[in-house]
């Protein structure tokens, strides 16, 4: 297992002068040559977190950064804060168990397609399920970066790749899809090409107690260049991308002229001017059942405008506060533990 706690000193904590945030975006850039190829989305992955973590006063020495493996796992090494490059799949439970254990800690989890829904899948539904307060950011570029241009668990059918030759036989995870089965309290969607509305997410990601789910499409140019193009490029973006915003319409195109209702169970595209108001389909990210956020998933170029933006923000107990009442109920109850008294107590046995 490799682990890095970022070779900078513990950053000291800063007291704000009145009317004024303790850091600057410098503040949260380590030392740590940036090592991802030119042109890489995660860049600007990178400098939105920088950013948004910098308009707080929250202090930096609380914060944590865990990952996997993966091209976006490179991740702890950029910020100054604390880090954990974990192992394959793993950074979830490891996340997990460090909010446990020291529940006033920040953290971000950052994972890719393939590390966070192949070989730690498992480990992502659980973290999600339990709703422990942490951020989940899943880089997803539908392809295996790292590794040199495989196909990954969210590459399209037919995908011709180093490991696919002739096309993917294999029908792509939705990663929203599997937040949403998984109950997430918080689950948004948003692009690296958008820094501004990236921030905005991020934000409130952060601001959200319990799990935050987010992916961010993010572009490989060296293996997948493009792969989101047809829905987040300059020239179509309008008529085939949605913004969220909670309590209003789902409305886009180039000239807000067109909208969403519901047709029976399914969405419907139309021409806003020709239908009723009262027809159109509202935004609604509070609503406690996961029916509607589902719906939004489904919501696939190209037979319909892509969303970006939250699709659900609930609130529920989280797992560390559910826990932490637990094991203070029982020592009223039963009194502190023995550690001694555990290991040579009656629940032993021995083996002849």
């Amino acid at each position: 297992m490799t682990t890095n706690i970022n070779a900078n000193t513990t950053p000291p904590a800063v007291s704000a002068p009145p009317g004024q945030l303790p850091y600057t975006k410098d503040s949260f850039v380590s030392d740590q040559d940036v090592r991802w190829c030119p042109g890489c989305g995660d860049y600007s992955i990178l400098s939105t977190m920088q950013r948004t973590l910098a308009k707080s006063a929250f202090p930096r020495e609380k914060y944590v950064f865990i990952s996997g493996i993966g091209c976006s796992s490179r991740f702890p090494y950029y910020m100054k804060t604390y880090g954990f490059h974990s192992i394959h799949g793993r950074a979830p439970s490891i996340a997990t168990g460090l909010k446990c254990v020291n529940p006033d800690l920040k953290i971000w989890l950052i994972t890719g397609d393939g590390d966070g829904l192949s070989i730690g899948g498992n480990h992502l539904i659980h973290c999600m399920r339990r709703n422990v307060d942490l951020n989940i950011l899943l880089v997803n570029n539908r392809i295996y970066g790292l590794t040199k241009g495989q196909y990954s668990p969210t590459s399209p059918v037919g995908q011709v790749t180093k490991s696919s030759p002739y096309g993917s036989i294999e029908h792509p995870i939705n990663a929203l899809c599997v937040a949403i089965a998984s109950e997430a309290t918080f689950i948004a969607r948003t692009l690296d090409t958008d820094p501004m509305h990236m921030g905005a997410i991020l934000e409130r990601a952060a601001a959200h107690k319990g799990i935050s789910f987010v992916e961010i499409y993010q572009n490989c140019i060296i293996f997948n260049d493009k792969a989101f193009g047809p829905v987040t490029g300059r020239d179509t973006r309008e008529d085939r991308m949605i913004y969220l915003e909670h309590g209003k319409p789902l409305v886009f195109g180039k000239k807000r002229e067109k909208a969403i209702r519901i047709k029976g169970l399914q969405p419907e595209m139309v021409e806003l001017s020709k239908v009723d108001p009262k027809d159109l389909l509202i935004h609604n990210e509070k609503d406690p059942l996961p029916h509607y956020a589902y719906l939004l998933t489904q919501m696939e170029y190209p037979e319909m405008p892509v969303p970006f933006g939250v699709f659900r923000a609930i609130e529920k107990p989280t797992y560390e506060d559910m826990m932490e009442e637990q094991i203070q109920e029982v020592i009223k109850t039963k009194g502190k533990g023995s550690l001694k008294n555990l290991i040579y107590g009656p629940s032993t046995w021995t083996v002849k």
